[in-house]
């Protein structure tokens, strides 16, 4: 496969303008949606902005190489634009982008395509190269450009295999470069050390480790021989094998732009000595983002791995609710019974036992995993004991986030403790002291401190929801529903969401309908909307309108994100009024729902289903008007485009 192949003509611009970093990434995805190579352009947006939050893709003199891994990318795909007065996109150096090329890579197994991009992502690091792009006058003459070079230069890999001899080499060095994604920046910082080595006389051997998985693979006999070992990872990889070494560690990126000073280090031998056993991260994190980002992103590690055992629990646990609920009349029931509902029947009972497990791990995991963002694996054993404690206790869900950050901040208290011990304590650290030494002092601090305080805010936070009527409830109901709405997907709408989880976990499952209807109706609105008043949309949106109602009815809010983006000062205001009705007539009519997702798939088990249809539709109507009264029409020439 060549580079070509995956670059079409209708993904390059020649000409590209954009005013900020967003409106480039915008303008290139929409260079890639033209390739017909994306079945959901915006859930690759999305995915191509999440990438760019974790660290800028610019990397410096002038180049800029963006890039999505998702399952919308039905086919690997190139998008390229020339910028000729240049834009800001937080490049490593400072300087404005001329060049960007977008990368578009699926969800498969098939990586074929992987060493072609991998090639391209190092043919940019050429001078030349990217200036004869930038100087092509036609398409025709950028493509040829492209296939010119490809011909000339052979595979990265292909020449990291081949190290040459160590002989009379001032030094040998070891290298491992990784990033997230795998696809760009791991062959970059290859690329870039090897030619720093090399000007530098020293042997260098460089294993990749990206989507395609760890290639030029380092052996235990070089690591033996070696003088100093360069890690530029943002992401895990495999550091016990270089204990007792020589190691630097560094962001992938520094691979790129500091070469010459990573090779310069290792050749001074001012470089430390790695231990396995001081438990030091395998993990480089980037230093992009501010405290609150860091926070978000720590929470989020949590909530993520959280939730497949709130949602498949919660469901099955709905389930079993379902099937006495058919099976046995509630009131016809002795009080002392109504408390075993859903454990009556056996079938009931097994759907109960099993949900109950899986929900039951729902604390252990979101604060062991926030541990584990913070301090890496020591803190995961720290995390699921105060996680489990809260979870036991009165804490519960608060008791569990608490539990998380503390775990985690409490390694790293550890850790910088446990390095001015004897050598031969520090080897035993990560085996004893922190395993014992943090659940001990875990241990203590829930018992003492975690669940005085946060039970009784939980208990009292709990009672006071369960005493909430009248006009309480639906502004609660309101607040929740319009959360769902804000940002779609984002901290408010994750704020939301938690918020309901937690109070099933808690016994309150009216929050929980409140929650879930205010996240679908912001897609059904626009449906409808798009359906109704169609000379208020151009002919794409009416097509991908109806689309929205199968999300929606799904529980699936994002759908609505492509109208948003497009135009957010009319869309967010209908759609957060609508999803704050509809939250407000859920409490209202007494809704309640003990699954934590599912949309229609879970109606059978909400009380008072027909109002909660109702609660539905009203918002989306409301929803719906708004948006029509705040859009203008198009001329007609736009709403008749395609």
């Amino acid at each position: 496969m060549r580079i070509t192949d995956l670059l079409d003509k209708q993904s390059i611009s020649l000409n590209g303008a954009p005013k900020d970093k967003k409106e480039a990434l915008d303008q290139v995805v929409d260079l890639m949606a033209k390739s017909g190579k994306i079945n959901d352009v915006e859930a690759y947006r999305q995915r191509v902005y999440a990438r760019e939050e974790e660290s800028t893709t610019g990397i410096g003199e002038g180049i800029a190489i963006p890039h999505g891994k998702c399952d919308a990318v039905t086919k690997p795909g190139l998008a390229a634009m020339v910028v000729k007065d240049g834009v800001d996109f937080d490049s490593l150096d400072g300087e404005p982008v001329h060049l960007i090329f977008l990368i578009a890579a699926p969800n498969t197994e098939d990586n074929i395509h992987l060493d072609v991009l991998s090639k391209l992502s190092v043919l940019l690091m050429d001078e030349q190269f990217t200036a004869d792009l930038l100087n092509a006058k036609s398409v025709d003459e950028f493509l040829e450009i492209v296939d010119k070079a490809d011909d000339e230069k052979s595979d990265i890999d292909e020449r990291l295999a081949n190290t040459g001899e160590a002989e009379g080499a001032q030094a040998k060095l070891l290298a491992v470069t990784a990033c997230p994604t795998g696809i760009a920046h791991t062959y970059m910082a290859a690329e870039g050390l090897e030619k720093a080595a090399k000007a530098k006389n020293c042997f260098i051997k460089i294993e990749t480790r990206g989507s395609g998985g760890a290639k030029n693979v380092i052996t235990d006999q070089e690591i033996a021989e070696a003088d100093c070992i360069i890690v530029t990872a943002d992401t895990q990889v495999p550091l016990d094998r270089f204990d007792g070494k020589k190691v630097i560690i560094r962001q992938v990126s520094d691979g790129i732009s500091k070469a010459d000073e990573l090779v310069d280090l290792a050749l001074s031998g001012n470089v430390p000595v790695y231990h396995a056993a001081e438990g030091a991260k395998t993990e480089v994190k980037s230093s992009s983002g501010g405290i609150g980002h860091q926070i978000y992103a720590q929470l989020m590690n949590g909530v993520s791995h959280m939730l497949p055992f709130v949602i498949g629990g919660g469901i099955l646990i709905a389930i079993a609710f379902l099937i006495d609920g058919l099976s046995i009349d509630i009131n016809s029931l002795p009080a002392d019974q109504r408390a075993n509902f859903g454990t009556i029947t056996p079938i009931a009972a097994m759907f109960k036992q099993i949900g109950g497990v899986a929900f039951g791990f729902m604390l252990p995991i979101l604060a062991g995993f926030i541990a584990m963002a913070i301090g890496d694996r020591p803190a995961l054993a720290l995390g699921f004991v105060g996680g489990m404690m809260a979870a036991n206790g009165k804490s519960g869900f608060l008791g569990a986030l608490v539990a998380g950050f503390v775990a985690g901040y409490l390694i790293l208290a550890l850790r910088k403790a446990c390095d001015k011990l004897p050598t031969a304590l520090e080897k035993i650290a990560p085996v004893l002291i922190y395993p014992v030494v943090g659940i001990l002092v875990m241990g203590f601090f829930m018992m003492f401190i975690v669940e005085p305080i946060m039970g009784t805010v939980n208990t009292v936070l709990n009672n006071g929801l369960a005493s909430m009527g009248g006009s309480s409830k639906l502004i609660l109901g309101m607040i929740l529903g319009g959360m769902m709405a804000i940002d779609m997907g984002g901290p408010f709408n994750k704020a939301a969401y938690v918020f309901g989880t937690a109070a099933i976990a808690a016994g309150n499952y009216d929050i929980m309908a409140s929650v879930m209807i205010g996240g679908m109706v912001p897609p059904c609105a626009i449906a409808l909307a798009t359906l109704l008043f169609k000379d208020k949309f151009t002919k794409e949106e009416r097509e991908s309108g109806p689309t929205n109602f199968i999300m929606g009815l799904a529980f699936i809010t994002e759908g609505a994100i492509p109208f948003a983006a497009a135009d957010p000062i009319h869309v967010l205001p209908a759609c957060i009024i609508g999803s704050g009705l509809a939250g407000a007539l859920s409490m209202a009519f007494g809704c309640t729902l003990m699954a934590p997702h599912g949309g229609i798939f879970v109606f059978p088990v909400v009380t008072n289903a027909p109002m909660y249809c109702v609660a539905l539709a009203v918002g989306s109507i409301l929803g719906g008007l708004i948006l029509s009264l705040l859009k203008k029409n198009l001329p007609q020439e736009q709403s008749s485009e395609s």
